[in-house]
């Protein structure tokens, strides 16, 4: 199947657990990255801000195990289905949509990400 990347190679990816169908995160990938996700196993992005490629967990150690991969019909958006180790969210939550619009946080923080990330 051939993805539609946009116009700077990137394709927006859903990550769910994919047992309790809880919506982790959303980030980029480009081809380079769907590669490695496909042929290791383990969640690979792109990272816009740092303009490089990333594997989910490298510095945490909070990996991100791919079930399945599942494409729209547009071909313009992933969702990888996965067994999480640890939080996906960098600042310490299960998920990256841990508040409200209001700012309310609505669960519970996993780690300190003062600690994990200080080197």
């Amino acid at each position: 199947m051939k993805l539609n990347y946009d116009a700077n190679g990137l394709i927006p990816v859903i990550a769910q657990d994919a047992e309790t169908k809880e919506i982790l995160m959303l980030a980029y990938a480009n081809e380079e990255a769907v590669t490695l996700t496909r042929s290791s196993g383990y969640a690979h992005y792109y990272s816009r801000s740092r303009r490089k490629l990333w594997k989910k967990g490298e510095k945490s150690g909070h990996t991100q195990k791919i079930v399945r991969i599942l494409v729209d019909c547009d071909e313009d958006t992933l969702v990888y289905l996965v067994t999480p180790k640890g939080a996906a969210c960098h600042m310490g939550y299960q998920n990256c949509f841990y508040r409200t619009i209001d700012g309310e946080i609505v669960v519970e923080k996993i780690f300190d990400p003062d600690e994990v990330y200080a080197n």
